[in-house]
Order: structure tokens, then sequence, then C-alpha cells
């Protein structure tokens, strides 16, 4: 499983904390996106995440959980994706969130469905951003650091470009990716309809769609044609 994700080009994300009928979800896991991420920055609970696991679960696309608070890890998911936010300001989010998750279930872990992603958070205003306390004030080349310390040092599977609730500049993005060597780079943030995702495609290796999705849903729908047009 670990492997396909060097294969993944688009990816849905599913906030627990969100509805979406059950015709939607039908549509959006036989839509040929290549993975469900579940996830999102607040309002994650174990019940509403079991919930939309057990739903996902009809179908047969990879469902994956990002894990963003340890009250809400469940089991069953095909992998577990651990963010460590590089750019945050208060280091539990680099290392004492884990720390405590690790002392709970480090024992029982299955390490083969683990994945690190090394987030770089850049739209201050997220919701994400402020949690974290990120600085987004970043320009290309302290990117391009980030980026490097999670794929030369850190070994992280993934750097994560996350721009949510805007779409980002493609250009950083692109030089970012220009700079990994080993990790694969997600994009997030802003893609709401087919030009977008076709922009981010070329930028990154992945993209990520999450917010359009129940914003703008046909519109969100129609991007995993136009990514994997690409191809």
């Amino acid at each position: 499983m670990l492997t396909d994700i060097k294969q993944w080009r688009h990816v849905f994300k599913l906030d627990p904390d969100r509805e979406m009928p059950d015709e939607h979800l039908e549509r959006v896991c036989l839509s040929g996106t290549d993975a469900i991420i579940v996830g999102g920055s607040s309002g994650i609970t174990f019940d509403n995440t079991v919930d939309l696991l057990a739903r996902i679960r009809r179908y047969e696309v990879p469902c994956v959980l990002e894990i963003s608070t340890r009250e809400a890890i469940v089991p069953g998911f095909d992998l577990f994706f651990i963010p460590i936010v590089l750019n945050a300001g208060d280091p539990q989010w680099i290392v004492g969130h884990h720390q405590q998750a690790l002392r709970e279930y480090g024992a029982v872990l299955d390490w083969e469905q683990v994945v690190t992603e090394g987030y770089i958070m850049l739209n201050e205003h997220s919701t994400a951003a402020r949690i974290t306390q990120s600085d987004t004030a970043l320009d290309v080349q302290d990117v391009q650091a980030y980026s490097r310390l999670a794929d030369r040092l850190f070994r992280c599977p993934i750097v994560y470009i996350e721009y949510s609730g805007t779409f980002g500049d493609m250009e950083i993005v692109s030089r970012a990716r220009q700079t990994v060597r080993d990790a694969r780079l997600f994009y997030g943030g802003g893609i709401d309809g087919p030009e977008k995702a076709m922009a981010a495609a070329q930028a990154a290796d992945t993209v990520v769609v999450g917010n359009a999705l129940y914003e703008q849903f046909e519109q969100a729908l129609a991007t995993v044609h136009a990514v994997k047009g690409m191809q």
C-alpha cells in the first residue's frame, strides 16, 4: 500500500465533522480518485470518524486516516498519515502530540501502515495554521528548505504543501517539487474545479481536493477527470 502512494495523482479529502449525503459519497468513492483521506482541523471525534469510515468501506477505494487528534484514532483504515507541521510555532504539532500518541498506542501500531507527512502551512488565515501557530510568511527558499528537511533529514514519504481555503502560489509548489528527491509532493488548497486542479497537477505530484466537495460538488467531482486526463 505504501508503494501505491507513489502512483496517486488525485485524492479527495473528507471531513468527518461535515455532512455529505449518501448519494454524493457514492459518487466520490466511485469517481476514479486514487484514494480518500479522512481528516480535518477541528470537530474530529472517534464517533464521527467511525461513522464516515463505515460509509466509505462500502466501496473499494483506498481509505486513509490523517490523524489530527489521538482521541479520534480509529482502526480499520488502509493507512494512517501522521502530519508533522514543520513551520508550526507550537512544537506540540512537531513532536509533542506525536510523543503522547506513541505513549498510548506505540506498542500496538502496525508501522507498515504509518506514513509521515512533512506539512508546510502557507495560508495564515486557515484554521490549521492558526491552531498550529504556523509561520506562514515564507519565501521560495524557506519552502525549499522545509521540503529538504522533510525529504532528506526526516525521510518523510510525503511533503504536503497546504494552502487550505485558498489557491496557492504554484511557482512555490513547483520549486518545492523540484527540490525533493524521494518524497511525494502533495498539494492542497483552493482547488474548486478542473482548471485549478490541472494547474496544481502540473506543479505537484498529487493534488488533494477537499472543501470544494462541500461547496461546489459537481466542480469538485470534475477534478478527477481533469487530473487523470493529463497522464
